[in-house]
């Protein structure tokens, strides 16, 4: 995608080699010292998932920030030199497919949460222990190949645009994506033929599973039809490992 995706590839990478090169240096000072590995004073996870959290928000700022202003350098150059001026319509010729215009039309919402408590606190009946009770990375998971499968057009999750650098991962019962922590309940919505979708939903042995498990425990599922809903472009950093042409049948 020119010069765009150059930048938003190095932009994105270096947080990131830095964020990572920290902790290693970190837990080699303590192996070094001959301390505890698992001192009482280390951070917990969920202290170091927020922390980790308010660092990558920062640095997105800063990559997005930079990116505008690359592209401002790219259309400046674009009224001169012809060679930009093409690679500048190319790149913006990719920006749909690649999901970094917003887009509206019909489609689904899928809404996924954790299991309610009691008033006292403790689990619902039925359960063993607390991973009956919340979604897990799976669950998500199921429902967005669903939707993918069953023709969707885009998505976003947390009304955050998924592209294909996108990944979901789960902390516990958080959701964590491009950096970011979210908390249950899930949100994850996509355009395309609403009863496709569905069908598709209903034809996932992931989201069966799920369901199962919302009849037993109490876990929420909710889908609605959306008859014009509007997601958002994709806005932060591009973080691609490499890339390459594939030949089409053709050869070519």
């Amino acid at each position: 995608m020119g010069a765009r995706i150059g930048e938003r590839v190095w932009a994105g990478l270096v947080p990131t080699t830095f964020l990572l090169a920290g902790l290693l240096f970190g837990t080699s000072a303590e192996t070094a010292h001959g301390t505890d590995l698992r001192p009482s004073g280390r951070p917990d996870l969920s202290s170091l998932i927020a922390a980790t959290e308010r660092r990558v928000g920062s640095d997105t700022r800063l990559v997005t920030s930079l990116e505008d202003e690359v592209d401002r350098l790219d259309r400046v150059s674009a009224r001169n030199d012809t060679r930009v001026a093409s690679v500048q319509a190319g790149s913006d010729a990719l920006a749909g497919p690649v999901g970094l215009n917003p887009v509206h039309g019909p489609g689904l919402t899928v809404v996924l949460n954790d299991a309610p408590r009691r008033p006292d606190g403790s689990l619902p009946p039925n359960a063993r222990n607390v991973d009956d009770v919340v979604v897990h990375q799976q669950d998500v998971q199921a429902v967005v190949n669903a939707l993918w499968a069953g023709g969707a057009d885009a998505m976003t999750i947390q009304d955050l645009r998924v592209i294909s650098t996108g990944a979901v991962k789960c902390v516990g019962n958080t959701l964590l994506l491009y950096g970011h922590v979210y908390s249950p309940p899930f949100r994850i919505t996509a355009i395309g033929d609403p009863a496709r979708l569905r069908a598709s939903l209903e034809a996932s042995n992931g989201v069966q599973q799920y369901r199962l498990a919302v009849e037993y425990f109490g876990l929420g599922y909710r889908v609605t039809s959306e008859r014009d809903v509007v997601l958002v472009g994709y806005d932060g950093p591009v973080r691609l490992g490499y890339a390459e042409t594939i030949a089409g049948p053709g050869g070519n």
